[in-house]
């Protein structure tokens, strides 16, 4: 019963599958066979294949819901998904479904993606491979280990605490809520899967996961956690940056930023008053009175406590509000 509700939902809605392509020849035709009848358009953005997919599409592929652009110059995977964004936009679709070429996304999926789009519960749906410990099993653990720090950083640069697996590229997003987001601001490179849910959250966005398992076939991802590892973990310390300020200082001003402002100068001044007392400790050979210990160990303490605070109260800023049905 609740799957025909859904289906019923799903038939009145405009869905359009964007898929940016990098040399992507070996699985593009198979990616768009699969794609089912509860979407009504296909973008292929050709992001200057130097094996030309998109001519290759153009040549191969019959399905009359298709239509290919492509680049002049490679603008990289968050560029061509911006592209791909514009032309469901301009298209009239509802829901902007981006899945990739090489046939690592289940086809099938989309609809589950959509649904709490439809159902007025979410602005945008992302893929999550770790909620089933099966799909997990058939990830390698290095990209596991790496997904798990990217996840972290991805949580406190975005402030979506509440999703995980950030560099899934299986996503959904209503195109009232696309149509908000400055799509010259955000990261063109792989870093656009972190980066579009920070621009999503300064919009108070509702961001949801939804899980799915992942799939491994002969195809080669071009994403390498230890080639990203660290130009991903300086953008996310800007995005962590930029969404503090804004968020606690900007638009707001309340008792979480007095916790982060305090708890941090509490917690700086212990830490250097009880290392300057510790050295003068081992320079003269004179143990630190009692005092000397406490005073540098209480604002150690109080400043732990409201960073733990502040923490906490950034955990439950999560948007709650669907973005798209505001008016």
């Amino acid at each position: 019963m609740a799957s025909s509700s859904r289906r019923a939902t799903l038939d009145k809605a405009t869905i359009a599958v964007i898929i940016p392509c990098f040399r992507e020849t070996a699985h593009i035709a198979d990616v768009i066979a699969a794609i089912g009848s509860e979407v009504s358009q296909i973008f292929v953005v050709d992001d200057a294949c130097p094996d030309g997919t998109g001519e290759y599409v153009r040549k191969t592929c019959n399905d009359n819901r298709l239509q290919v652009i492509i680049h002049e110059h490679n603008t990289g995977v968050g560029g061509a998904t911006m592209t791909g964004y514009r032309h469901a936009i301009d298209a009239g679709a509802d829901i902007i479904v981006k899945l990739d070429g090489d046939g690592q996304m289940d086809t099938s999926r989309i609809s589950d993606l959509a649904a709490p789009i439809l159902k007025g519960e979410a602005d945008y749906t992302k893929g999550n491979r770790f909620y089933n410990l099966d799909g997990v099993s058939q990830m390698p653990g290095l990209r596991i280990a790496g997904n798990l720090a990217l996840s972290l950083a991805s949580k406190l640069s975005s402030g979506y605490w509440n999703v995980f697996d950030p560099t899934n590229g299986f996503t959904a997003i209503h195109a009232n809520a696309a149509k908000r987001l400055a799509f010259d601001k955000i990261d063109k490179g792989f870093f656009f899967e972190s980066d579009i849910l920070f621009h999503l959250y300064m919009l108070r966005a509702v961001v949801a996961d939804v899980p799915m398992p992942a799939r491994y076939g002969g195809e080669e991802s071009s994403l390498k956690i230890r080639n990203v590892l660290l130009p991903f973990a300086a953008k996310h310390w800007r995005n962590t940056i930029r969404r503090i300020l804004y968020t606690y200082f900007i638009r707001d001003f309340g008792i979480a930023a007095v916790e982060l402002v305090l708890g941090k100068l509490l917690l700086l001044f212990g830490l250097v008053y009880g290392v300057l007392g510790w050295m003068e400790s081992s320079r003269t050979g004179i143990p630190a009175t009692a005092g000397t210990v406490f005073l540098a160990a209480l604002p150690v303490l109080l400043g732990s406590q409201m960073l733990i605070a502040f923490l906490n109260n950034d955990t439950k800023n999560v948007p709650r509000t669907v973005l798209h049905r505001r008016q």
